[in-house]
C-alpha cells in the first residue's frame, strides 16, 4: 500500500474516532469506533514496520559508502550532453557522479521521448557500475523560468496564475505538468517561489512570486501538492528571502526587523508543515538575524531557524555557489562548500559540470574533522532517504 494513502487512511480513521466522542454513542457507533481504532492500529503498525525497514536500509547504505562516495551525494551540478551520459569528473580513476543533476535547456532533446532516453541512460549507466543514481531536477516555475516549455507546454508565471486561476484550477494545471515531467524521468522541480512579494524584492522577483501573503500561502501549497502527490519533490525558493539586488550580480542585504522577517516566511511555514521535500537557501544577508554572513552560510538560519525552530527535516539546498553574491564577496566555491555544509546545508548547487574540486576540499577537511564528517553523514542520509521515497534507490 502506498505510504501516503496509508497516512491518509490513518487520519480519516482517527478523525472519525475523535469526532464520535462528542456525541452519545449508539451501539452501532461504538462498534464503528472500535473497528476504526483496530484499522488505525494496524496501519500504524505497518507504517512503523516500513520506517524500520527504511532506517535499516539507510544504515546499510551509509556503512558501505566511503567518505568520497558520501561527499558526492552532497552536490547537484549540470550534466554533460543530452543524449549519451558520461560524467566528466573521475576520482581515483572511477566515475564521480553527484547526488543530483540540474537540467538546463541545452540538456533537453527535441522530444519528450528523447529526454526520457537520456534520463534512462543516466540511471542505467549508474546501475551498471554500482553507483547510486542521481535525482534529476529541472526549474519549472513558469513564465520565463521554464525549461520544458517546448516539451510539456507553457505554464504561466506564478503571479499570472494567482491572478487568473482559482486554486483548484492551478492545482490541476500543475498536476498535468507534473505528469509530463514524471514521464520524462524527472524527480524534482526547483519550484515554487514561495516568497511573498514586497517593495523589498519586487524588482528582482517581478512575476515569479504568487503575490501577497494569502496568495503565496494558498497557491504555493496547491503547486507543491500537485507535484508531490505525483512523487516529484518540490524545492521551496528562496529562504529566507531576497531583495531587489539580483544575487547573480551582487549580495542582497535584507534590512527587515526580526518580526517582519518572520511574517514574510508564512508560505514557507505552511508548506513545511504540509511535508515539503526540500528548501533552497538564498544568498541574502539579514541584519536582524545574522548580519555577518549570507544565509546559506549561517548556522543560525540553516540549523537553528529552519531545521530546529521550523522543524524541517527534508533536504536543504544552497543556491548556486558560482553566483556573484558569493564569488565577488570573498567566497570562492571551495570556501563556500565547506562553510555551507558546516552551517547545515545538505546539497550544494553548482551551475557547472564538475564538482570534484569542491568535493576534494570537503573530503580532506572531513578526514581530520569528526564534526564535519558527522555533518556529511547527516546530509548524505537525508539525500538517500529522499531517493528511497522517490523510487530512485531500493529499500533492499
Amino acid at each position: 500500500m502506498n505510504k501516503k494513502v496509508m497516512l491518509s487512511l490513518v487520519c480519516v480513521a482517527l478523525m472519525g474516532s475523535v469526532f464520535g466522542k462528542a456525541k452519545v454513542p449508539s451501539k452501532k457507533q461504538t462498534k464503528r469506533e472500535i473497528n476504526n481504532h483496530k484499522f488505525a492500529s494496524g496501519l500504524n503498525a505497518e507504517l512503523k514496520q516500513y520506517q524500520k525497514k527504511k532506517d535499516s536500509a539507510l544504515d546499510r547504505y551509509l556503512s558501505e559508502m566511503s567518505l568520497p562516495e558520501k561527499v558526492s551525494q552532497l552536490f547537484i551540478i549540470n550534466p554533460e550532453g543530452k543524449e549519451t551520459f558520461y560524467p566528466i569528473d573521475k576520482f581515483e580513476g572511477k566515475p564521480y557522479v553527484p547526488g543530483g543533476y540540474l537540467f538546463f535547456s541545452y540538456n533537453l532533446a527535441d522530444t519528450p521521448e528523447g529526454v526520457k532516453t537520456f534520463t534512462d541512460n543516466i540511471r542505467d549507466y549508474c546501475l551498471e557500475r554500482n553507483i547510486i543514481p542521481p535525482f534529476l531536477a529541472v526549474d519549472e516555475e513558469g513564465g520565463w523560468t521554464q525549461r520544458l516549455r517546448k516539451l510539456a507546454g507553457k505554464i504561466p508565471a506564478q503571479m499570472e496564475v494567482a491572478e487568473s486561476m482559482s486554486v483548484s484550477e492551478a492545482y490541476e494545471m500543475y498536476r498535468d505538468h507534473g505528469k509530463k515531467m514524471k514521464a520524462m524521468g524527472f524527480h524534482m522541480n526547483l519550484a515554487p517561489v514561495v516568497e511573498i512579494l514586497s517593495d523589498q524584492n519586487k524588482g528582482f522577483l517581478e512575476n515569479r512570486s504568487f503575490g501577497d501573503k494569502e496568495k503565496s500561502v494558498t497557491y504555493s501549497i496547491a503547486e507543491m501538492n500537485a507535484y508531490q502527490n505525483l512523487g516529484i519533490g518540490c524545492v521551496l525558493k528562496h529562504f529566507p528571502g531576497n531583495t531587489n539586488t539580483d544575487p547573480h550580480t551582487g549580495l542582497p542585504e535584507i534590512t527587515l526587523s526580526e518580526n517582519e522577517l518572520e511574517e514574510s516566511l508564512a508560505a514557507f511555514d505552511r508548506c513545511i508543515s504540509l511535508g515539503a521535500k526540500a528548501v533552497l537557501m538564498s544568498h541574502a544577508r539579514t541584519s536582524a538575524i545574522d548580519s555577518e554572513v549570507p544565509a546559506c552560510f549561517s548556522s543560525l538560519w540553516v540549523t537553528e531557524k529552519l531545521r530546529k525552530e521550523k522543524g524541517f527535516d527534508g533536504i536543504i539546498f544552497s543556491d548556486d555557489i558560482y553566483m556573484d553574491a558569493l564569488i565577488k564577496n570573498g567566497y570562492p566555491p571551495e570556501v563556500s562548500t565547506v562553510k555551507a555544509v558546516e552551517a547545515g546545508i545538505d546539497c550544494i548547487m553548482i551551475s557547472e559540470k564538475r564538482c570534484l574540486k569542491s568535493a576534494q576540499v570537503l573530503i580532506k577537511k572531513a578526514e581530520s574533522d569528526p564534526a564535519l564528517a558527522k555533518r556529511i553523514d547527516e546530509s548524505c542520509r537525508r539525500i538517500l532517504k529522499y531517493k528511497m521515497e522517490a523510487g530512485i534507490l531500493p529499500l533492499n
